[in-house]
């Protein structure tokens, strides 16, 4: 069959082993070396699994004259692992007290919610209300078009595009008016040409 490689968390494991084992200071292309050979991670992926340990702080890294050098000591990585635990301790107690807080609180909400013949009924009847409501809207939207309120913005509504029309009626024959005079053209040539209506009249 064939052999699976090493996963991205199981090269880092690995890795962690070379200088915990070693306990030495490397430079890039040592690591290069030492990791296909020792522990089967592609000298490829060397300098990515690298940084990623660098990032997360479980490797130490400083610049010497033009040389990165890294390096990890066991510990270092206990003092860290120590670290994380704590801080892992303190959020579950934290969370444990905000979980207790929010039982009570279900608890206390409960009290006078209690499944009773009362309040079945009452819970039926507020469904009723509701529905009764909504049948009510629906009335009053039906009849909204008579409202006074309505009607008198419609009627504002139909008065602003009444003076609109009449404004463009008058610009069209203002424009007509101006090609008879300069032009010599006669208003159905006009009229033709541009699809302007025989009837066209100001709207009363």
């Amino acid at each position: 069959s064939k052999k699976k490689g090493l996963s991205f968390e199981e090269k880092r494991v690995r890795m962690m082993e070379i200088f915990f084992e070693t306990k030495d200071v490397f430079q890039l292309k040592d690591i290069e070396k030492i990791a296909p050979k020792e522990k089967g991670i592609t000298s490829m992926s060397v300098k990515e699994i690298l940084q990623s340990l660098v990032d997360d702080g479980m490797v130490d890294t400083d610049r010497i004259g033009t040389s990165n050098y890294f390096w990890a000591f066991p510990s270092k990585a206990l003092h860290a692992r120590k670290q994380k635990l704590k801080e892992l301790e303190s959020q579950f107690a934290e969370s444990s007290q905000k979980k207790e807080a929010l039982q009570k609180s279900i608890e206390k909400s409960k009290i006078g919610r209690e499944d009773t013949a009362e309040r079945a009924a009452l819970t039926e009847e507020l469904a009723a209300l509701r529905q009764k409501k909504e049948q009510l809207k629906a009335e009053i939207d039906k009849y909204r078009e008579c409202d006074p309120d309505v009607v008198e913005e419609m009627r504002q509504t139909n008065k602003i595009a009444k003076d609109a029309a009449n404004r463009w009626t008058d610009n069209i024959f203002s424009i007509k008016s101006w090609a008879k005079r300069k032009f010599g053209f006669e208003e159905s040539r006009i009229d033709k040409s541009f699809g302007i209506p025989e009837d066209l009249d100001y709207i009363d």
